[in-house]
């Protein structure tokens, strides 16, 4: 439970927390625990997503939420390091990721936060778009979040780097996290379903094609439609 507690940490002194990640600080020790944080918040939330459909789709989604943020990670976080040394960062491997996890550690956080609420609509509502839309705006809020703390983080750890193309970082960064938004999204339809569709059998993975914003975008049609 320890581990745990590194959350109230970062809500509550994110300045010093990201000293101590500029300072390089005991960083195995907080990349452990945030790693830890998040997949227990994430899985906690990822089993409400999926008690709207069967046992199955509770376990499988369970272990598919964790496994969609931290792929993503593995996926993006090489590109923001090398693009910010190539521009004169001192940054470590290290410490970049655990820039990134201090995010998403407020992300899962944040979205474990609205379980309650989430599972307030599964017992009162049947409606399957709609459910499905509330979630991508939880997901967008604790995103959001989460983007918020990375910048604060990032400013604060950039101040020990060369003052020579800070800005050309802060482009890149910029660009970085829209990337991420983009590839979490993606990565999000390749692993779907999380929710399952009610009167259908439980699938593991939805069937290859389409798109998160495609099938959004046919969630928001058909609640309108009253379908």
């Amino acid at each position: 439970m320890s581990d745990l507690a590194i959350v109230e940490t970062i809500l509550r002194s994110r300045t010093f927390f990201f000293g101590e990640i500029r300072g390089a600080v005991l960083l195995g020790n907080k990349i452990s625990s945030m790693l830890l944080s998040c997949f227990t918040f994430l899985a906690i939330y990822g089993a409400v997503m999926g008690a709207s459909h069967s046992p199955l789709q509770v376990v499988a989604s369970a272990l598919k939420l964790p496994a969609l943020f931290l792929v993503t990670l593995l996926i993006c976080t090489p590109s923001l390091h090398y693009f910010n040394i190539l521009f004169g960062s001192k940054q470590t491997m290290g410490q970049t990721v655990a820039l990134i996890l201090t995010a998403m550690t407020t992300t899962s956080v944040i979205l474990v936060s609205f379980a309650p609420i989430t599972l307030f609509f599964l017992l009162t509502t049947a409606n399957y778009p709609f459910f499905k839309l509330l979630n991508v705006i939880f997901f967008a809020i604790a995103g959001g979040m989460g983007v918020v703390f990375l910048t604060q983080g990032f400013q604060i750890i950039s101040e020990s780097d060369n003052l020579e193309g800070v800005q050309m970082r802060r482009n890149i960064f910029i660009i970085w996290v829209l990337l991420y938004g983009f590839v979490g999204s993606q990565m999000a339809w390749t692993l779907s379903p999380f929710i399952g569709e009610p009167g259908h059998e439980f699938i593991l993975f939805t069937q290859f094609g389409g798109s998160f914003y495609a099938d959004v975008l046919a969630s928001i049609s058909q609640l309108l439609s009253g379908g």
